[in-house]
């Protein structure tokens, strides 16, 4: 097997993943720290001509524009930041309703609102829950600019194949710095095909109630039977593990530094890192919580992460939070909490 190293940002590296998924059209609106994302698309778009791409007047409209794309034969996509996350909720709520596979890169920033333009952990409950649906999403957490590459081409694998909406969240800083990214030469393009025939009706308007119910409770059945093929986690250092940090994103990587440390002065610590935040792996997290004297939080938000583990994990009392957020956190800050 081959393979290549290219030395980009993160910005890029989605553009690398998205063009090796095979995707035809972007539709966005320019936002920091996700602005260069559509505009190395527009640059594509330039160099290859069944490229295609409209730059919206908003995010409620760049939503939009990837489901019209997605109907009409596209494999389409999307990349925003906070406010134009949440101005994207009504066409993610559109994409689940009708089982669309809508991909979006969401390159989180502080909020509220415009807060700030760098860098957050805020955007988790937005991802997997925004909007008046049920969250049936796929929602992915990239830690560095490597895996922007590997699980943007993954999110068209998982929405194409699972028919769901899928998201991949990233931050200001994996976006914006350069690093090596591998590229192997055996991926695939994804598979597709056209999504309206003169046999298929995709409905987003329902006048019954219980017709709606009905159709929820069937996505919903779809979504919770793919779970165990959805799941994505990293475990690091578990094995003998008496203390358990919990960390996604970049903040994962000074807790796997912390891990390292501590494991040299002798202490049994581990890192689980969900990879997929919805749906999130209950199984593993479980089976590690029972076995451990405490579990670490450490996530830059005020609760995003805890609410998800919490929710899964009711009740447990061994369960303690490192947040700061809208900052990055230091190795030797989650080492002094331990």
């Amino acid at each position: 097997m081959k393979e290549k190293v290219k030395f980009i940002t993160g910005n890029e590296a989605v553009i690398l993943g998205a063009k090796t998924a095979g995707a035809t059209f972007m539709s966005g609106y320019p936002i920091t720290p996700a602005t260069e994302i559509l505009q190395l698309w527009a640059e594509e778009c330039e160099k290859y001509k069944s490229l295609k791409m409209i730059q919206s007047e908003d995010e409620t409209s760049a939503g939009f524009n990837v489901i019209g794309a997605l109907f009409a034969g596209e494999k389409a996509f999307t990349a925003s930041a906070g406010p134009g996350h949440i101005l994207m909720q009504d066409a993610l709520s559109m994409a689940e309703a009708m089982r669309l596979p809508f991909v979006g890169v969401m390159i989180m920033r502080g909020g509220p609102s415009t807060g700030t333009v760098i860098y957050g952990q805020q955007e988790i409950t937005l991802a997997c829950f925004g909007g008046n649906g049920e969250g049936h999403r796929i929602v992915y957490s990239a830690a560095n600019p490597q895996e922007l590459f590997d699980l943007t081409y993954k999110a068209f694998d998982s929405a194409w194949h699972y028919r769901f909406p899928t998201i991949v969240l990233g931050d200001g800083y994996q976006s914006k710095m350069m690093s090596k990214i591998l590229i192997k030469d055996n991926y695939k393009k994804i598979l597709s095909k056209p999504l309206i025939d003169k046999n298929i009706n995709l409905r987003n308007c329902f006048n019954i109630e219980a017709e709606l119910a009905q159709n929820l409770v069937k996505n919903d059945n779809d979504y919770k039977k793919n779970i165990p093929r959805l799941v994505m986690s990293e475990q690091y250092q578990t094995k003998d593990a008496k203390k358990i940090i919990v960390a996604h994103g970049i903040v994962s990587l000074a807790a796997k530094e912390a891990v390292d440390i501590l494991r040299e002065r002798g202490q049994k610590v581990g890192l689980f890192r969900p990879i997929t935040l919805r749906p999130l792996d209950f199984v593993t997290l479980s089976r590690l919580a029972a076995n451990v004297e405490e579990l670490l939080i450490v996530e830059s938000s005020l609760g995003h992460l805890e609410r998800l583990i919490k929710s899964e994990l009711y009740g447990l009392t061994k369960i303690k939070t490192l947040q700061k957020p809208v900052q990055i956190i230091f190795p030797y800050e989650i080492i002094n909490k331990l």
